[in-house]
């Protein structure tokens, strides 16, 4: 393992552009084509793409096209994970999504953070920062998830919402910066 990815993986600044790093990225995109490029009434041809680019991930998965990531093996899901069209999940760091995860269009998920200072950015400097979502969680159409945060099991990020900061287990949480508005309570049953 070179020094870039060693740094990328603990949480500490890297430049990303070292051969080993650049050759997983580059694996990883020929895949997200492949996957892209896959009818989606090839069931079993598109799930074998998913498992090769996500090894971590649990039954019953389905990610719609377009899909894209910068490594996959990054990325571990649980079972039922569904992605809807135009997921982007950047994981120079891990991400980890739980069980019965929904994910509506367009929503992007960012662990890498540019240096702040211009000449050390200009340089290529960055650090990438988990993301942790919990069982059940769903996340609505165009949310956007930074790194460093951790979504609690049940709750429901609202559309169009930014996440910057950790949202805890049972809520609705929306809004630019995502912020709580209510718990999730038996009353919220349709049935």
């Amino acid at each position: 393992m070179d020094q870039a990815k060693e740094l990328m993986l603990r949480g500490e600044f890297y430049i990303p552009w070292s051969e080993e790093l650049t050759k997983e990225r580059e694996l990883a995109k020929d895949l997200t084509f492949e996957l892209n490029h896959t009818a989606p009434s090839q069931r079993e041809k598109r799930k074998g793409i998913v498992e090769q680019l996500i090894p971590n991930i649990g039954e019953g998965h389905w990610i719609e096209s377009p899909f894209n990531c910068d490594y996959g093996y990054n990325i571990e899901a649980g079972s039922n994970f569904y992605a809807n069209t135009n997921c982007t999940i950047l994981d120079c760091a891990k991400v980890s999504i739980g069980n019965d995860v929904l994910f509506g269009p367009n929503v992007s998920l960012y662990t890498p953070n540019h240096a702040f200072d211009a000449s050390e950015r200009k340089a290529g400097w960055e650090q990438s920062l988990p993301i942790a979502i919990g069982d059940n969680v769903w996340l609505g159409g165009s949310v956007t998830v930074v790194g460093g945060v951790t979504i609690g099991k049940n709750s429901i990020i609202g559309a169009g919402s930014v996440v910057t900061k950790d949202i805890p287990e049972n809520v609705l949480a929306a809004g630019v910066p995502c912020r709580v508005i209510r718990e999730i309570t038996e009353s919220d049953k349709s049935m």
